[in-house]
């Protein structure tokens, strides 16, 4: 009897042993499962938080750039506004060509153009042909400058104008035809004639740029 009761005192014994480790293994399993679940909360936070300021660094970066691609526009607003301040490079500068001193300049080139014209040999003939060479030029100097003053003056100053050249013409062939009349009949007869025209006519040219042109 005290045998069968000491059996069952180490069976209840062992039940209860077993029952405790049983109990402690699931109250283990149980916190390292709830130790896991709290782990993988943090680190979802974690991640979360890390990914929230991520994005928010990006955004800045964004915005920086913005910024700085705004800034960059806005600098070459001013710059291009500064830039088209800025005063023209006299090089650049169209300015009213002063007429009168520019043929002047055209005169004394063509007297020293007709002055080296040279005969080819010092027959009346070849003589003849370097003065008609020479009022030739000079001729054409005068319509050209008469042409530029008609351009520049008044109607009532350009008709005045025209009544002096028709006499000045007149006085022209009038004192040539009175310088070859010396040679009448002979061979300089001709060569005077023009010789006189051209230089009159190189005077007249001179005469008309100082006297009318601007």
């Amino acid at each position: 009897m005290t045998n069968n009761k000491k059996i069952f005192m180490a069976s209840i014994t062992s039940l209860l042993l077993l029952a405790a480790c049983a109990n402690s293994s699931n109250e283990s399993s149980v916190m390292l499962e709830n130790e896991s679940q709290n782990k993988q909360e943090t680190e979802d936070r974690n991640d979360a938080d890390s990914h929230e300021g991520s994005t928010e660094s990006n955004h800045d970066i964004n915005k920086t750039q913005n910024n700085d691609t705004e800034s960059n526009e806005t600098n070459n607003k001013e710059d291009t506004a500064t830039s088209s301040n800025l005063p023209d490079d006299p090089s650049h500068n169209i300015t009213e060509v002063n007429m009168k001193e520019k043929y002047m300049n055209k005169l004394d080139d063509t007297r020293k153009e007709t002055e080296e014209l040279e005969a080819v040999d010092s027959s009346t003939y070849a003589l003849k042909e370097v003065e008609n060479t020479r009022w030739d030029i000079w001729d054409q100097l005068l319509n050209e400058i008469y042409g530029v003053i008609q351009e520049q003056l008044t109607v009532e100053e350009m008709d005045q104008l025209r009544e002096k050249q028709r006499s000045w013409i007149k006085y022209r062939d009038d004192r040539a035809l009175e310088a070859s009349e010396i040679y009448k009949g002979g061979t300089q007869e001709h060569l005077e004639y023009v010789s006189v025209l051209a230089n009159l006519t190189e005077e007249r040219c001179y005469e008309l740029v100082e006297g009318y042109m601007k």
